[in-house]
């Protein structure tokens, strides 16, 4: 009886007829960087347009697990299209590098995301693109119009502060001077806040927060029409900034309890507030749920929830403040927000200690200033740890 000695072309090819999956309930984990085609014919059809194959022949243009979990972002937002990216900022700055180029002006509200503020306000200008900061008021970006202007960019709520545009009044006046609206709902998500059914382009998030919610991944995501949104995903085959199978997988794991932490994070953000805004050593809270707030009107006309940030300026000067945050025992003290464990930072210490206060004073940013982002803990344990904290100081 001969045997037969196994040889690498064994070991790489041996037993490799594809697996037809009949009927999985979650989406696959598809790690592969090639996809192969039955023959050139094959090649020459999908490269004209003429297959019925949806799957790029290169994980740079595309991955089934990717697909599987855009679709899913997509119908959530009820866009006709979402791409994922390795990170917010990726979505971002590709949209931008994208959308934009020499002499096209952009209005961009005054407290978007710090990196995407520098991003814009920075590198865009080495491309010729001119960038007005304004405050996030509608009255504000439309005296900030030009001829040119080309983007209207912002965010509802904003960070830290929680300022909440109109997102409809935004709409139309992007739809009336043809510049593309964009919102980064981040802090919104599609269940407090859907912004394109109020007429906004693009709603960008970064999925790192709460689609995700488990502090275990980073993404972003862009949402809009296939007309915007395509290009968008052609530039991320060029720029590389694809989202991998297994952090989409978990990406789309977390979606499917969205709702129900969100209910959470919402009741949780309103007792909070509302706890904090009665507290003597508490000078000023922020949160759109609460009547006090500047856009409260808004928030309540247009989102079914008000998130689970809350911001608050504690009654004294940046040393009282840190002592505060080191006294707290149940949140983790650390940037990002969304997660089921609570977060929290003193903003200028954790995010612009290296910028000069003159400049942080600019910016609306105080030394006194705390984002706190709820979890899903019970919120009496919450509560129970911030007046343990409190009073200590």
């Amino acid at each position: 009886m001969s045997r037969q000695r196994l040889g690498s072309t064994d070991c790489v090819h041996a037993g490799t007829k594809p697996v037809e999956l009949s009927g999985p309930i979650i989406a696959p984990i598809v790690h592969c960087a090639p996809f192969s085609f039955s023959s050139s014919a094959e090649v020459m059809a999908f490269q004209e347009g003429r297959s019925e194959r949806q799957q790029p022949e290169y994980g740079r243009m595309g991955n089934p697990t990717v697909a599987f979990v855009e679709n899913r972002l997509a119908a959530l937002e009820g866009s006709g299209r979402a791409v994922l990216f390795a990170s917010g900022m990726a979505a971002i700055t590709s949209f931008l590098l994208t959308s934009l180029q020499s002499g096209d002006h952009v209005v961009l509200t005054r407290d978007c995301y710090r990196r995407t503020r520098d991003f814009s306000t920075t590198f865009l200008k080495k491309f010729g693109v001119e960038v007005s900061v304004v405050e996030p008021e509608i009255c504000e970006i439309e005296k900030a119009l030009r001829g040119s202007t080309k983007m209207i960019f912002t965010e509802s709520p904003t960070n830290p502060y929680l300022n909440v545009l109109d997102i409809e009044a935004l709409g139309r006046l992007g739809k009336s001077s043809g510049a593309t609206t964009v919102v980064d709902s981040t802090f919104a998500t599609p269940i407090n806040l859907r912004a394109i059914e109020y007429g906004v382009d693009i709603v960008i998030h970064s999925a790192t927060k709460y689609l995700g919610g488990h502090n275990d991944l980073i993404a972003g995501v862009i949402a809009g029409s296939a007309e915007v949104v395509n290009p968008v995903a052609d530039m991320r085959s060029n720029l590389g900034g694809i989202c991998d199978p297994n952090t989409a997988f978990l990406l789309e794991r977390g979606l499917k309890t969205l709702a129900l932490r969100v209910e959470r994070h919402n009741s949780n953000g309103q007792a909070l507030a509302e706890y904090l805004e009665s507290h003597p050593k508490v000078e000023r809270v922020y949160y759109p749920g609460l009547a006090s707030h500047p856009h409260h009107a808004i928030a309540k006309q247009q989102m079914h929830g008000f998130g689970g940030v809350v911001s608050f300026e504690i009654r004294g000067d940046l040393e009282l403040t840190a002592r505060f945050i080191d006294r707290l025992e149940l949140p983790h003290l650390t940037p990002s927000l969304g997660g089921v464990e609570s977060l929290v930072e003193q903003v200028v210490v954790m995010s612009y200690w290296l910028v000069p206060r003159e400049e942080r004073l600019k910016l609306g940013l105080k030394d006194n200033l705390v984002r706190y982002s709820l979890g899903i803990e019970d919120i009496d344990d919450i509560i129970g740890d911030i007046a343990r904290a409190l009073d200590g100081i």
